[in-house]
């Protein structure tokens, strides 16, 4: 190697290691750094992560700098001689021993985390997480309450083949939800995550954590949320073909605005069961019943009922949908093959809706369905 390269190599090296250097200085505002979180854990989670990246950008520069200094002083050009040795018992202890020691200093803040992260005891308050192909089921287990999360319908009619609506149109696109799971600040809440079909898992970045979902399994997590805001997050684990289309919102508000939030979907539930099941307008069924099943069915079924062949039956043209009502009915309430009962997700009138909407849509003519049908059917 000339001289001229050496030095070109070292400059390189040496330019290299200044901008490590200099880009840990700007780590903390830079956008391509470890999301800080607004949770004790999110924050201990940034200062591990800050910490082992110190050491291994010093231990980098070191490494570097030495590699550097030998290229450039043991060169040929400048009558460098190697030695001529195969065993070195002090280069042996010593590349040994350090090692140790710095992974015994990484260990011991990254373990004192997991304990920190581990500690779900003392919670005020526990709310169940539930995973579907593809939706979000949160139970509110003190407050009895329960609601279903799904991809809010400007973002799921964008995502559409062929759709009038851009994507880019769309505001916080594949990243919102009709329902945001709504906590309190200053509140340690226990989170326990499952499934109801494939593994999915729960996870908003500033909490700081995700846990994965497991059908007949429950892990359980914590977070306390100390600044009011709205945070987002996606299912993280390969769920299926819409496993890209189930946000999560978590909207932390004051104490004062979330006892005022139960009791406002406490006072909603309990209008609900009184309400008697009457006749509604046809064209109320189908506006609602589109909207469904767009957030519900369109995944699998297609958006024009098209089906998906050798997966999912065409709705359009279909017998089950333009055939009795309470067969219809039976298979939405109870599922078949790969579909999942809606018993538990729909209400009678959500169900009349969609099955108004699919037994009039496509070339489809059939009788609508009202919830008086699909209440005696369940």
């Amino acid at each position: 190697m000339t001289v001229s390269k050496t030095k070109r190599v070292v400059l390189g090296a040496i330019t290299l290691c200044l901008t490590l250097a200099c880009g840990l200085a700007f780590a903390e505002s830079m956008s391509w750094n470890l999301t800080e979180g607004v949770t004790p854990t999110s924050k201990k989670v940034y200062d591990l992560h800050m910490i082992i990246l110190y050491i291994v950008t010093a231990i980098g520069i070191a490494v570097f700098a030495v590699m550097c200094w030998s290229i450039y002083f043991h060169r040929k050009s400048r009558g460098a001689i190697a030695e001529q040795f195969h065993h070195s018992t002090f280069a042996e202890i010593t590349w040994t021993i350090i090692p140790i020691i710095i992974l015994i200093v990484m260990a011991i803040p990254a373990t004192k985390t997991l304990i920190f992260m581990e500690q779900t005891g003392d919670a005020e308050m526990t709310i169940k997480v539930t995973g579907y192909q593809w939706k979000w089921k949160y139970d509110y287990l003190e407050e009895d309450i329960s609601f279903f999360s799904t991809l809010k319908e400007d973002s799921n009619e964008a995502r559409q083949r062929y759709a009038s609506t851009r994507p880019e149109d769309v505001e916080n696109y594949l990243l919102d939800v009709d329902n945001y799971v709504v906590v309190p600040v200053d509140t340690k809440i226990r989170i326990l995550t499952t499934a109801s079909d494939v593994n999915h898992a729960w996870w908003v970045p500033d909490l700081g954590w995700k846990r994965d979902a497991i059908p007949g399994f429950i892990n359980d997590n914590w977070t306390f949320i100390e600044k009011e805001g709205v945070y987002r997050g996606q299912c993280a684990e390969l769920c299926g073909k819409d496993h890209g289309f189930m946000p999560i919102v978590v909207k932390a508000v004051s104490k004062e605005d979330y006892a005022a939030w139960v009791q406002e979907m406490k006072g909603n539930a309990r209008v609900a069961a009184a309400t008697p099941v009457e006749e509604i307008a046809v064209e109320e069924l189908l506006m609602k019943g589109k909207r469904l099943y767009n957030s519900n069915c369109a995944a699998c079924h297609m958006p024009e009922g098209e089906g998906v062949d050798g997966l999912f039956p065409a709705l359009a043209g279909s017998a089950i949908a333009n055939g009795e009502a309470e067969g219809f009915a039976h298979q939405i309430l109870n599922g078949k093959n790969m579909m999942p009962p809606f018993k538990d997700q729909l209400s009678d009138t959500d169900i009349a809706s969609v099955m108004t909407y699919v037994r009039n849509s496509w070339g489809n003519a059939a009788d609508a369905v009202q919830p008086a049908a699909v209440n005696a059917a369940r």
